[in-house]
């Protein structure tokens, strides 16, 4: 036991800038999952446009920021395709997520030039390498804290945008359409906007990722709904009855305690293979957990 502790331990850092990272995906999932109560697909195509986009950026030369910038508008397209195809086609929220995903691949593919794959020279500067912040610190250090400010920028930005009129739209579209309609707004409009700014979000992360991996793989939006679905559901259930933390927070943590778990289970000697079935078994635990309490509490009501 001793060595799987030590094991995890030593990659405990790497796995806590893993789980800052994707929590900016799961951020943006809880827009479409809490907010909207929408089901969207379309993260599995967004998650790697935004890293394909960034990495052939910078490749062509582009500073990392402006690339990032470029990325998240082309997660926000994405999104809002998938939001007019579900409400000006009248097409079903699964259906609309699915049909921009499986497209994605092919303009994902046409982005890259038909690479699969594509590596970020060492001397290309990126947000975790050769800048100011990381000559001036380890790479351990300045990685982890430039994941950290991230997820934490991103956090404040999302709080304090729900915390507006238009947030209360956002929420409305998702909880009860009277209320959108009662301010005089039109209810698929709203859920255009928040389908564009969850995908948004969902290629911001991705072109992190492929950003602080100097690595991009077509592949890598495979699962990636489930893997931010996880993280979302983990941390709202285990935390639900800390009413002080918002849902942005919780859903931070559950992020940091999913990647843990990934970590904790290598280290114990499980095959990365094998994550794919650890996960579904996690979900469908978390699931089971609360619909029992659910039904517990209806029988003692």
């Amino acid at each position: 036991m001793a060595v799987p502790l030590m094991s995890f331990l030593r990659a405990f850092p790497a796995t806590m800038e893993q789980g800052f990272i994707y929590a900016l995906m799961a951020l943006g999932v809880m827009i479409t999952y809490l907010v909207l109560d929408f089901p969207d697909l379309t993260v599995d195509g967004s998650f790697p446009l935004g890293g394909a986009v960034s990495t052939s950026l910078i490749i062509s030369g582009f500073s990392p920021l402006p690339a990032l910038l470029l990325a998240t508008l082309a997660g926000m397209a994405a999104g809002l395709v998938t939001g007019l195809i579900h409400v000006k086609l009248k097409i079903r929220a699964l259906f609309s997520g699915i049909i921009v995903m499986t497209a994605l691949y092919s303009i994902n593919l046409r982005i890259t030039g038909g690479s699969s794959l594509l590596s970020i020279p060492r001397d290309s500067v990126t947000l975790f390498r050769n800048n100011a912040l990381t000559r001036l610190l380890p790479q351990a250090w300045s990685t982890l804290i430039i994941a950290l400010a991230l997820v934490l920028l991103a956090k404040f930005l999302l709080d304090a945008l729900l915390n507006t009129r238009l947030g209360l739209l956002l929420r409305a579209a998702g909880d009860n359409q009277q209320v959108v309609t009662a301010l005089g707004r039109d209810q698929g409009n709203v859920k255009i906007l928040g389908l564009s700014l969850a995908n948004g979000l969902v290629a911001f992360c991705g072109g992190v990722l492929c950003q602080q991996q100097r690595l991009f793989e077509l592949s890598m939006g495979t699962g990636a709904m489930v893997l931010s679905l996880a993280s979302v559901i983990i941390g709202v259930n285990l935390l639900k009855r800390v009413e002080r933390l918002r849902d942005s927070t919780k859903v931070i943590i559950g992020a940091l305690l999913y990647k843990a778990s990934y970590g904790l289970a290598i280290s114990l000697g499980l095959r990365p293979g094998d994550m794919k079935l650890v996960t579904a078994l996690l979900f469908l635990g978390i699931l089971s957990t609360r619909l029992l309490k659910g039904k517990e509490a209806r029988d003692h009501a």
